[in-house]
């Protein structure tokens, strides 16, 4: 189906919500795909706001796994992960707070496996401290000094393919006083996948260290498979609810213009700065590689809203999630044309 076509048409946004069944279905005659796990990080999946007003330690427990997920229906890919997920777990804390990371690389893994917190005020952002062999435990401890919304990545070279092959997250340092509160909150993370066959091939795909290198993603995807975030993982509110998106870009290597079709963001945190007052009636917003940023959003009309990286051929290769608003219509705000004049006259 054309782009155009795509972001277009009620039978295209249909196609859209229900495209990730992820049923392995095996062909007739086709040799049986690997077994593979869901490893999809909802976007619900994050804990809630913090209500200590002093200094707390935290206890993360972060475990890396080497385990072959669906990428697509009928496809799989080897992902490397945290905790199983892609993207990792959204941690949280608050300006102050001291946080223990305790990093496990699992027995089975091939490869060595550290992580990286931009968070951290420290050399290599704890990445030397948890360089780990397979069937290994390393720890550190860090103060988070700064508020923000901070990503988390394996550092182990080559770090682009760790990252590529899914082992990013987010943690959120919460300012003094926390955030102002919103009816939801959403974890979603932007990554790109490099395989050396074409996309939507049946089974089990291997990654193009070639194809990295030369900053050609085959998939681009939100929260770790093609369109993840859609069907019965789409999120989900009401009119007249309000909305925080907590939004990162794991890479490693593509900038992300986010946006969702139909809304405008009331509020931006811009680059993830809590501090600064937010910038407000912001349409799309670049996040590097690396890099996040914090979305206010009011639902006024219901319906089905998508979210894009708005270099749209992205879309194509799985960057799109979708938000269900259900609710009364608000023919102030939005009206749709009666069906017989939706025809042009002749």
């Amino acid at each position: 189906m054309k782009l155009t076509a795509l972001l277009t048409s009620a039978a295209a946004l249909a196609m859209i919500a229900a495209a990730p069944t992820f049923a392995l279905a095996q062909e007739a005659g086709a040799a049986a795909p690997a077994p593979a796990a869901d490893i999809i990080r909802r976007a619900t999946d994050l804990p809630a706001p913090l209500t200590a007003n002093s200094p707390r330690h935290h206890v993360v427990n972060l475990e890396t796994t080497e385990v072959i997920g669906r990428l697509e229906d009928g496809t799989s890919y080897t992902y490397w992960t945290y905790n199983n997920r892609v993207p990792g777990p959204f941690i949280r804390v608050r300006v102050g707070d001291t946080v223990e990371v305790n990093m496990a690389n699992d027995a089975d893994s091939v490869m060595m496996h550290n992580v990286d917190f931009h968070a951290v005020t420290g050399p290599g952002g704890g990445a030397a401290a948890t360089n780990a062999n397979p069937g290994e435990s390393k720890s550190f401890t860090f103060k988070a000094v700064q508020p923000g919304l901070y990503v988390y990545h394996c550092a182990t070279p080559m770090v682009a393919q760790h990252i590529a092959n899914g082992m990013y997250g987010l943690i959120l340092v919460e300012p003094e006083g926390g955030l102002p509160a919103v009816d939801h909150e959403f974890y979603v993370m932007q990554g790109e996948l490099y395989t050396e066959e074409a996309q939507g091939t049946p089974g089990l795909l291997t990654e193009s260290v070639e194809k990295l290198l030369n900053e050609q993603p085959t998939y681009y995807v939100m929260n770790g498979a093609f369109k993840a975030l859609t069907g019965e993982n789409a999120l989900k509110a009401e009119v007249g609810d309000t909305a925080r998106i907590y939004f990162g870009v794991g890479g490693p290597n593509k900038i992300s213009s986010f946006h969702v079709i139909g809304e405008i963001f009331d509020h931006v945190y811009r680059d993830a700065s809590l501090t600064s007052p937010p910038v407000t009636d912001v349409q799309t917003v670049l996040v590097p590689p690396g890099g996040a940023t914090v979305v206010d959003l009011k639902f006024e009309v219901p319906g089905s809203y998508i979210m894009v990286d708005h270099a749209l051929s992205r879309v194509d290769r799985g960057a799109a999630g979708i938000i269900e608003v259900t609710g009364p219509q608000n023919p102030d705000i939005f009206r749709g044309a009666p069906e017989a004049h939706n025809h042009m006259e002749h």
